[in-house]
């Protein structure tokens, strides 16, 4: 009896994941949805509303003191570390056995290190592209190196 490898596809950007898998008849469909708890927050609820202030050390002058990262990008690294997380959690449980990165090749950087090496191995392949707009049914073309296309029966 011939075992079908169970193929996750991650399309990922800083805020949204979904994970796509083809079904039995070849076309992709999502099963799952991961939504960042700060996609739709401004920086002002992110973080303070303005900058910090630092005394000059050399006059009594106060500037503004440029914060050391941005909240978007810090939030949307936290989303790219706790989804890798869930993938690790996903893939010692079984829940796939190969595994198909797309993303923004710096939320891809923070997902492919999260990964230990029992889900590295299950790595098939990574699209550094965002996706995640395309709806499921136009993906294939994107991912014709991991997922062949459903065969027509005319």
């Amino acid at each position: 009896m011939v075992k079908h490898l169970k193929l996750w596809i991650v399309v990922a950007d800083g805020e949204h994941a979904r994970i796509v898998a083809p079904r039995e008849d070849g076309a992709l469909q999502t099963h799952d949805r991961v939504d960042s708890k700060s996609a739709h927050l401004r920086s002002s609820d992110l973080g303070a509303d303005h900058p910090g202030r630092v005394q000059e050390s050399a006059s009594a002058a106060r500037h503004g003191a440029e914060p050391r990262t941005d909240p978007h990008e810090a939030a949307k690294e936290r989303f790219a570390r706790d989804l890798g997380a869930w993938l690790l959690q996903s893939s010692r449980q079984g829940a796939f056995d190969e595994l198909v990165l797309v993303a923004p090749s710096h939320i891809l950087a923070d997902l492919r290190d999260s990964l230990d090496k029992t889900a590295s191995d299950k790595l098939r392949g990574v699209l550094a592209r965002d996706l995640t707009k395309i709806p499921d049914h136009e993906l294939q073309p994107h991912l014709s190196e991991w997922v062949h296309p459903p065969h027509r029966i005319r």
